[in-house]
């Protein structure tokens, strides 16, 4: 037995666990069970509201290892010299299923990195795909709906996600990506990730480059189809990252950037801040920077992943946004789910606080009470004593620093205020591309995919959704077309 003292919560020890105070061995409850009371209490409220999105997920600890120095380009204290360490967080997940979804779903995967640098946390909030269904943030909660269970029937309703596509031309990139043989990961180990939104560097001289980050496996791709996916545990992409650290067969990724300067992406023939293209490797080659290496697995997971809070808002000296629409949106979203989710004092968490010191006026909240890696808060005690406003009088008070102040956000020649019509834009070069990459076999996979759920749709979505993959390719319409009918058309 444990010489360790059961106690509540406050601290007082416990006498017995494993019998409630009643009035005689058949009796009734009395109302001086405050113990069972506090059991009970906390048992009721031990969940706290999953992510709306990237609701499944596992997350590990490693470091990134810089390999190339990218001082000429930024700042940011960790990209700065060969060798240097920096600890990171990742968390990988499931895009579109709550907790109870598999791991093997046919989905995106969230790809989040979280950077303790030096000079606070970069949260690099990514997936394993370059490129995503929109480029307008009012679209995103009507694209969620049209993917998670039918309001009606709570069940899964592939007609209203094609209805959402066939109505959306800018998602058809994605979308053939998702359909593709690449669209359910074996592991979490054997998948790119990307930053998919361009991002932005900055040096001493307030010179600034438009980025787009990608890490590529050193495990190699490997895939699943649906058939095969259907018959593992839907633990199991979980199990399978926690299993390998545990070995010592550490995962690792490649890390590269892309790098397009102002000048050229005033004249680029494609637009650099839509999310749903890419900037093609032939224009913009991949340039690798470091290694990025998974090596401890959490010790609670509620506590560090399911608490774990990323935000692309989270920036650090000499990296910034970008005129990038959905990264602009997701600059508030993001922080806004975790003051919800978590709390307003989410970054006090060991998993989200900063390993360097911090000083800033917010005070007080629900559970504030000093970070305990920085010491900060309405309770730490350098600040405890200083007013909590600013400016003031006091010598040892925080105060802003202008030169992290980022270059200004660079206008666009003739831009003017108000909503900007996409009818026009192509979406159909790219996914076009991506399709005749494909081989035959890989092309047969996609129209089986993508029949299978369309299948399920009216006729009219069916339609609809045939004339915009004709316009991405006939061939790609006809093999989809030729897949409904083997099936049936509902």
């Amino acid at each position: 037995m444990s010489n360790r003292v059961l106690t509540t919560s406050a601290g007082a020890p416990v006498a017995d666990d494993d019998n409630s105070i009643s009035v005689g061995p058949r009796g009734p409850l009395t109302f001086d069970n405050h113990y069972l009371f506090e059991k009970l209490a906390h048992f009721n409220r031990e969940r706290i509201p999953e992510r709306v999105v990237h609701a499944r997920g596992t997350g590990s600890y490693g470091t990134f290892t810089l390999t190339k120095s990218l001082s000429n380009h930024t700042i940011a204290s960790f990209l700065q010299n060969v060798g240097d360490k920096t600890e990171v967080f990742v968390r990988f997940s499931t895009v579109g299923g709550g907790q109870d979804s598999s791991d093997f779903a046919r989905d995106p995967r969230g790809f989040a990195i979280k950077f303790y640098t030096k000079q606070g946390n970069f949260d690099l909030v990514g997936n394993n795909t370059p490129v995503f269904f929109l480029n307008d943030p009012i679209k995103f909660p009507d694209f969620i709906h049209s993917q998670k269970k039918d309001p009606r029937t709570n069940l899964p309703n592939p007609a209203n996600a094609f209805e959402f596509w066939a109505n959306h031309p800018q998602s058809l990139h994605q979308m053939t990506i998702l359909m593709s043989d690449r669209g359910i990961p074996a592991s979490y180990r054997h998948m790119h990730g990307f930053s998919s939104h361009t991002l932005s560097f900055w040096n001493e001289q307030g010179q600034r480059v438009w980025v787009k980050w990608h890490f590529k496996s050193n495990q190699g791709i490997k895939t699943i189809t649906g058939d095969e996916a259907a018959k593992l545990p839907a633990h199991g992409a979980q199990q399978d990252l926690v299993a390998a650290i545990e070995r010592g067969e550490f995962p690792s990724w490649s890390v590269k950037v892309q790098i397009m300067t102002e000048a050229e992406a005033r004249q680029y023939k494609i637009n650099p801040f839509d999310l749903t293209k890419i900037w093609p490797h032939k224009d913009y080659p991949l340039i690798e920077i470091g290694q990025l290496e998974l090596n401890r697995n959490v010790d609670n997971y509620f506590a560090e992943t399911e608490q774990s809070a990323f935000a692309p808002s989270n920036l650090v000296p000499g990296i910034a946004a970008s005129p990038d629409k959905m990264l602009q949106a997701r600059l508030l979203a993001y922080q806004d789910a975790h003051r919800y989710r978590v709390g307003v004092n989410a970054n006090q968490l060991p998993v989200n606080a900063s390993r360097c010191p911090v000083h800033h006026y917010q005070r007080d909240g629900a559970m504030a009470g000093g970070c305990p890696v920085t010491g900060h808060g309405a309770a730490s005690s350098d600040l405890a004593s200083v007013p909590n406003f600013y400016p003031n009088d006091s010598q040892t008070s925080p105060s802003p620093t202008p030169q992290y102040a980022p270059p200004p956000m660079p206008m666009l020649e003739n831009a003017w205020i108000g909503y900007h019509d996409q009818s026009d834009e192509d979406y159909y070069s790219q996914p076009g591309d991506l399709f005749r990459l494909m081989n035959p076999g890989q092309q047969q996979q996609l129209f089986n995919n993508i029949a299978g759920g369309l299948s399920q749709a009216n006729a009219s979505i069916q339609e609809r959704m045939l004339a915009q993959l004709a316009k991405v390719d006939p061939a790609y319409a006809e093999g989809v077309r030729q897949a409904i009918s083997r099936i049936g058309v509902a």
